[in-house]
């Protein structure tokens, strides 16, 4: 089976920009391609999304880093969001989902799209909860049509990608409920579908209408973004049956849409022990026959609230070393709040971060020549020159500023361990005279 040949759209988009795609990853065009055709790896385009900047998910392509931006019940700030979207864009992130769940949702994803080229991926099924409660009804009160007509149209207006609960069953809301889970369903997704499974009595209807959702995606290049509905919401809930059949169902999913050249990822767990990551990304990547695995952190501890994206990042770089592919950041409001534009923009760092530590890790050339870049470059006491291999740079100049005319840091100053040894005659600085005596 093959992607491209099943995919006219995608075979286009990836013909007219596998240059520049194989230049920037640093894969041979073969590569990329025999990968997209396995389905290993999905190009995150949809033609209606003006200007987007193909980007390729999935091995061996780099490890790519998302943010999630949006309004909410609480806070509908949509010019905050727009300066979000671009903010994150500029700290480095490789794309965007927009989560609103208040306000004007078709305008508030067009006017993400027109302002900035990241491929943006949406939730459908929050749109249809968010129609049904602002007019006095349940969330779960959506029909299977309504299903079809929001992904149409959202398709249409040019998302990306999707995140697409099909993979949660009856069956497996059932194991979540009775399996004494500590936190329970805690996917916003997961838990509308949990409901209206039991208040419509019928299996899931995006599983029984998934057909009909490939031949939407397939139509518009949509990559289909598979839910874990029932992800473990902390550390003790990690690896239940819950979860796994989940997975194992996820894996036919993904083997169904290559069958009809639907582009597909697997989103991944949430809250995981640091001793389980390593069995959770590779049992999930086995179960899944290699499909791009998108994971959210995952938290390695579950009491640090407000340092969730150091704990984000921890488990990012352990899942991205043990084969994950796409990092959905965590920020300092996990939580606790609806982040703003300084958590945003230390989620999406905290994040590259934890890619750059498993690129380096896994000796992937460009990774490899950064570090050894900016350990030459310390060696030097070139600032410039670290400066330009930062993962923050702007960070870098704004805590060197009052000290930039100083060769050296001003931790060591004329202690400086890079130039004891080489030669320089050493001058004892003059005192302070306003030292404190």
């Amino acid at each position: 089976m093959s992607i491209r040949s099943k995919n006219p759209i995608c075979s286009t988009i990836l013909r007219s920009h596998l240059a520049a795609l194989a230049a920037a990853e640093g894969l041979a065009p073969q590569t990329i391609e025999a990968a997209v055709d396995a389905g290993t790896m999905v190009v995150l385009a949809n033609p209606a999304h003006k200007g987007v900047i193909p980007t390729l998910i999935g091995q061996p392509a780099t490890v790519k880093v998302n943010a999630n931006i949006g309004t909410s019940m609480f806070v509908t700030d949509v010019a905050m969001e727009l300066d979000k979207a671009r903010l994150a864009r500029k700290a480095g992130a490789h794309a965007l989902m927009d989560l609103s769940t208040a306000g004007d949702l078709p305008a508030i994803r067009r006017d993400i799209l027109d302002a900035v080229p990241l491929p943006l991926g949406t939730v459908p099924l929050y749109a249809l909860a968010q129609r049904h409660v602002s007019r006095g009804g349940d969330p779960s009160d959506f029909t299977e049509e309504e299903i079809l007509a929001e992904i149409a149209e959202q398709a249409a207006a040019g998302v990306d990608f999707m995140t697409l609960h099909c993979g949660i069953t009856r069956r497996g809301a059932h194991l979540a409920a009775a399996s004494g889970r500590v936190t329970g369903i805690v996917s916003r997704g997961g838990s509308i579908l949990g409901r209206w499974m039991r208040r419509h009595d019928a299996e899931n209807p995006f599983l029984t209408r998934y057909d009909d959702i490939l031949d939407i995606c397939l139509a518009h290049n949509v990559t289909i973004s598979l839910g874990d509905g029932l992800r473990p919401g902390c550390g003790a809930d990690a690896g239940d049956g819950a979860q796994w059949e989940e997975v194992i169902n996820l894996g036919e999913l993904a083997r169904r849409a290559k069958a009809k050249g639907v582009q597909a990822m697997i989103e991944g767990p949430g809250h995981v022990p640091l001793h389980l990551v390593q069995g959770q990304i590779q049992g999930i990547k086995r179960l899944t026959d290699g499909a791009p695995l998108y994971v959210l952190g995952p938290l390695t501890t579950d009491c640090a609230p407000g340092y969730d994206h150091i704990a984000g990042a921890i488990g990012g770089a352990l899942a991205a070393y043990f084969g994950a592919d796409f990092l959905c950041y965590l920020t300092p409001a996990e939580h606790l709040t609806l982040p703003a534009p300084d958590d945003v923009w230390a989620g999406i760092k905290a994040s590259l971060v934890a890619a750059q530590s498993a690129e380096t890790a896994l000796g992937r050339p460009a990774a490899v020549a950064r570090d050894l870049g900016m350990s030459q470059a310390r060696a030097a006491l070139d600032w410039e020159a670290m400066t330009g291999f930062a993962l923050d740079p702007d960070l870098v100049r704004t805590r060197r500023a009052k000290h930039s005319q100083e060769k050296e840091c001003a931790m060591c100053g004329a202690l400086c361990a890079m130039r004891m040894m080489t030669g320089d005659n050493f001058q004892c600085p003059e005192p302070d005279k306003n030292a404190a005596k």
